[in-house]
């Protein structure tokens, strides 16, 4: 059945793009009537390709986008016709098109500052996109994220994202973030399509991502394109800048505890550039000062690298590199240093003006090391892959656009290896096992417009995949490694009854699915619409960790006999709005998702250096569902947006059979990550030319936890006990920052352009909780709650440039 299903969609791919090459005569009768317009779209000033530029036709009331590398094509009939280019922090360009043959007209936009007068330009457009058949989709400029007040004048991609619907922390200071309740770790983040398995530098109080090297970024929380797979429940797709081929420049920043400097410019002018960025941390260095902490050190420091080559108008090359490191040292007896390493050589190839490709291999490496000079030994942990991929776009019509493609990834898991520090440590070597995977995917997706009024997005991915050998897998009695103690009513590991060794690229284990996704979008009129999707999405990885929020610790491992990939299905719709000629902007968006096998830990489970993390979870199942609105203002010199979400996300666990109690007593209980109610306010406020001001307040509710609710005494000594799980919380969530740019005006007339930016963040000092603890007081003899902050009201100054 699966190799009958493989031959039938590659077939089915293949037939696609032959046709392409095999045109018959009534292609050719229809080339007469019908011609292509394609090219690229580049930044006047860098000659930076522009991702997701609108390419309109008002006459036609058709159009296109261009792709992730700026190339865009459109086939319509013959004559002349007005084009409109519109993109954020962009002005709109409108020209003229003389359209009589197949044509390649590569077009250059301004940015907003830029004054224009050989051609038509008017505001730059933020407006919804009532047509295209995409929802659950955020798009955030750089431009607008810089603007946003930020902790400690950090400039923080992931940051700016809380401020979305749908969107929220994992706890004051935490890493990563959560999408419509799902966990940290069911969020695929890829910076220039490699994967970035930690996305956070100082145990979450940054982001890995220089906001200086990034051109683009897109938050898919649902309607997930076919071509990305392998998470639950959200895609942050990134890119790098190319590099500015048109002249050589600088820039950077000089903040409280960190700096960054970007370098960019041509190899070749016109035709190819590099661009080279790094970024450290130095609040370190004041520990020094201090006697007591001279010994201790947190610092971070992270290169961003890439290299464009215009080979001819068909062919570009791209080799682009992340190379990031936090190390966190304790009076020299403890070091922790771990980060990300990524790799990734593309080629682009136009076959022909209607049909682009992109082939990548990618290397992605994720390390974690710690170091104890106390006990003699080193451990070292992490993650590699190693991707392979082919994409294909193909315009065939304006009103019909086919993409389809082939990917493969080879993981190399390495949960942990022990190793002495010096001769006489008493420590042995030690490698746990390492695991290893093969998924390979292919995948056809489809672009329609179906009538004016209504357009279609849909596609099938089908994924696969194996865990392989070398490694030994633990064997249990009727093949359960959890057992249920009936007297106690509780989970226990289960002992092996022997193991079996599988030889390396030995198949242990093996899954494939079939992911379908579709959206449709009908338009009620000109500035309204509605959408609907559905998408299924399968995890295979699954990440090993006894916190909320993902730490350095946290171990990833593949699905195996015992630990199933974790499918989720989810279903939205959606109302979109433009009203006061696209001055303003809403959205309203109701999802339901639910994910099978997501496993949760027995109670008193040993997560770290543990072999067999099979005896101490067990596979259930999560739902989150909810309804997100966003109001947004789009033009003037007030900008910005409001948003609330109101959702809920539960967790639950079956006993395997009638006499178990599963976990929680078998009911649904809250999630780790389930927010009722989530509201964001950012604005930004253009004064003049010099001043520009912005805030951001933000309100969620407490993140569930587990508080005693009682305690008994066990050998003169009193001991908690604990209720259901989660049926706490934390206190509310909130603070309010804000900003002030001061932009000199001398900057006009000099090639040196700086600015100075001041900040509050958490002007009212609220102190949020990031976790509240029980102890017991010696007076009383009562156990008691102490609230941990980690941040209180913190002003800041930072000083940019470039030039």
């Amino acid at each position: 059945m699966n190799a009958k299903l493989i031959l039938f969609l590659t077939t089915t791919l293949l037939l696609f793009f032959s046709n392409v090459f095999s045109q018959d005569k009534s292609a050719k009768q229809l080339a007469r009537q019908k011609f292509t317009l394609s090219g690229t779209i580049t930044d006047a000033k860098s000659n930076e390709t522009i991702i997701g530029v609108n390419v309109y036709f008002p006459e036609l009331k058709t159009g296109t986008t261009t792709n992730e590398y700026g190339f865009y094509s459109i086939t319509i009939p013959k004559g002349n016709y007005e084009v409109e280019l519109s993109f954020v922090s962009f002005q709109t360009l409108t020209a003229s098109v003389n359209l009589n043959k197949n044509t390649k007209t590569n077009f250059q936009l301004f940015g907003s500052e830029e004054q224009l007068q050989e051609v038509v330009v008017t505001n730059e457009r933020k407006a919804t996109n009532i047509r295209k058949a995409e929802m659950s989709i955020n798009k955030l400029s750089i431009a607008t994220i810089k603007k946003m007040p930020v902790v400690l004048g950090e400039v923080d991609i992931l940051k700016s994202l809380l401020l979305l619907p749908g969107v929220t922390n994992a706890g004051e200071g935490a890493s990563g973030f959560n999408v419509r309740g799902g966990g940290a770790d069911q969020n695929l983040i890829l910076l220039d399509e490699a994967t970035i398995f930690n996305s956070s530098h100082v145990f979450g109080f940054f982001s890995v991502f220089n906001p200086d090297a990034i051109k683009d970024l897109k938050l898919y929380k649902g309607g997930i394109p076919a071509r990305f797979g392998g998470r639950a429940s959200s895609v942050l797709d990134m890119y790098q800048k190319d590099g500015n081929s048109s002249g050589f420049h600088m820039n950077g920043g000089i903040g409280l505890i960190s700096s960054r400097l970007l370098a960019e410019g041509p190899i070749v002018k016109d035709k190819g550039s590099f661009l080279i960025g790094g970024r450290a941390s130095y609040a370190h260095l004041f520990l020094k000062l201090s006697e007591e902490q001279k010994n201790n050190a947190a610092y971070f420091y992270d290169l961003n690298t890439k290299l464009s080559y215009k080979l001819n108008p068909n062919n570009n090359l791209f080799l682009s590199g992340y190379f990031g490191r936090d190390v966190f040292s304790l009076d020299k007896s403890f070091t922790n240093t771990y980060g990300n390493s990524i790799l990734n050589l593309r080629w682009n190839h136009l076959y022909t003006d209607k049909l682009f490709s992109n082939l990548s291999l990618i290397y992605s490496d994720y390390y974690f090391g710690l170091g104890l000079d106390l006990a003699d030994f080193k451990w070292d942990s992490g993650i590699k892959n190693y991707t392979v991929k082919y994409d294909f776009k193909n315009y065939i019509t304006d009103k019909f656009k086919l993409n389809f493609g082939v990917n493969s990834i080879y993981y190399d898991f390495n949960p942990g290896t022990i190793s002495p520090t010096s001769s006489n440590s008493g420590i042995n070597f030690k490698q746990l096992d390492k695991k290893y995977a093969f998924e390979p995917a292919l995948y056809v997706a489809a672009e329609q417009e179906i009538s004016k009024k209504t357009s279609l997005s849909y596609g099938l991915r089908y994924s696969m995949f194996y865990r392989l050998g070398q490694s030994n897998v633990n064997l249990y009695a009727n093949n359960d490694p959890v057992t249920f103690n009936q007297d106690t009513q509780t989970y226990q590991k289960a002992t092996p009854i022997g193991t079996q060794f599988y030889d390396k690229n030995k198949v242990i284990q093996s899954y494939n699915y079939l992911e379908p996704r579709f959206s449709v979008a009908y338009e009620l009129d000109k500035n309204q619409s509605v959408k609907a999707s559905y998408n299924r999405m399968v995890q295979y990885l699954q990440l090993v960790s006894n916190t909320s929020s993902p730490t350095p610790l946290d171990v990833w491992m593949p699905s195996d006999n015992y630990i199933k990939p974790q499918i989720a299905d989810q279903v939205a719709l959606g109302y979109f709005k433009n009203f006061s000629d696209e001055k303003y902007s809403f959205e309203a968006e109701t999802f339901y998702k639910k994910i099978q096998n997501r496993m949760d830990y027995i109670d008193g489970a040993d997560l770290v250096a543990n072999e067999a993390i099979e005896q101490v979870v067990l596979n259930g199942q999560m739902r989150s569902y909810g309804l997100e609105l966003m109001l947004r203002k789009n033009e003037g010199k007030l900008t910005g947006w409001i948003s609330y979400t109101l959702s809920k996300s539960e967790q639950q666990t079956l006993g395997r059979n009638s006499s178990e109690i599963g976990i929680n007593n078998g009911q649904w209980y809250n999630s780790a990550y389930d927010k009722l109610h989530n509201l964001a306010v950012t604005s930004s406020y253009n004064l003049n030319k010099k001043w520009n001001f912005g805030a951001n307040f933000m309100l969620q509710s407490g993140q569930p936890v587990t508080y005693p609710n009682g305690q008994y005494t066990y050998q003169d000594i009193l001991v908690p006990s604990y209720g259901l799980r989660n049926e706490n919380r934390l206190p509310v969530y909130h603070h309010l920052d804000i900003s002030a740019t001061l932009t000199p005006h001398k900057n006009d007339n000099r090639s040196w352009k700086s600015e100075w930016v001041f900040s509050i963040y958490n002007v009212y000092n609220r102190k949020n909780a990031a976790s509240i603890n029980f102890k017991q007081n010696a007076d009383t003899g009562n156990n008691e709650a102490l609230r941990t902050s980690i941040f209180g009201m913190v002003p800041s100054v930072s000083y940019n440039f470039k030039f």
